[in-house]
């Protein structure tokens, strides 16, 4: 498998809790910040031969292994839409209790009957506004505006999101029962005008998990890390501290 580094908003991010504050600061930064904001990037696999439950195995047995090289432990992983399946994925396949907590960010990875999935790929610019932001305003951009260096760049994007995405589409017919054998403490955010992934959506997910809680995001869409930074950001930061609290 061939690996190339890309940047967020959407692969999943981990931080340590023993581990939040950055060398040479006085006292550590906040949990969210450090948790969204402080990441190296992310891995995304191209092998358009494997299927997607292949792909997604092997990406979170990949991330799996570099926090076992890195010595990292009590991990809480952050996954915002398809990476919250891969961080989905990482807790299941998780074997030697690294992954110590989740947070899921308007996520993918599961099929719900009653709320598909919407074909995102099928969506125009203006419709990706529509469906994925609270303000559309905010979130459409004219693609003849874009310069075309970024262009180039958003298209390699989409091409190697079509990759994971696979068929099925977005989901893993068999993660949703694997997900009750999920014991840590799960976090899902929800953007409340989220039409890429419902809340009700997002509320199965939750309920997947056995100890699992989604909150609702008001003013935000499929995105609320960006629409809605300071709440979700102080919301991250909670359920840290309920977790350091625990441990």
């Amino acid at each position: 498998m061939r690996l190339r580094e890309r940047e967020p908003p959407h692969g999943p991010w981990a931080t340590s809790r023993t581990s939040v504050a950055r060398p040479g600061r006085s006292k550590p930064q906040s949990a969210g910040r450090r948790t969204l904001r402080g990441t190296t990037g992310r891995l995304v696999p191209s092998c358009p031969r494997w299927s997607v439950a292949d792909l997604m195995f092997h990406l979170a047995a990949t991330y799996l292994r570099l926090l076992h090289a890195r010595g990292l432990h009590d991990v809480l992983v952050v996954g915002s839409s398809l990476g919250g399946w891969v961080a989905s994925e990482m807790a299941v396949r998780d074997t030697e209790g690294l992954v110590t907590g989740l947070v899921l960010i308007d996520a993918v990875g599961i099929h719900v009957g009653s709320e598909p999935i919407r074909d995102f790929f099928a969506l125009d610019a203006r419709g990706i506004a529509e469906y994925a932001w609270h303000d559309p305003a905010r979130g459409y951009r004219d693609p003849a505006l874009v310069p075309p260096e970024q262009l180039a760049v958003q298209q390699a994007n989409m091409a190697s999101l079509k990759i994971l995405a696979g068929e099925p589409y977005m989901h893993d017919p068999e993660l949703h029962g694997r997900l009750r054998h999920v014991d840590v403490p799960a976090l899902l955010l929800w953007g409340e005008s989220d039409r890429i992934v419902t809340p009700a959506y997002g509320a199965a997910y939750a309920d997947a998990f056995a100890a699992g809680r989604l909150h609702v995001i008001p003013q935000a869409g499929h995105l609320p890390h960006l629409e809605q930074p300071e709440a979700t950001f102080a919301l991250i930061d909670a359920h840290l501290r309920d977790g350091a609290a625990r441990s």
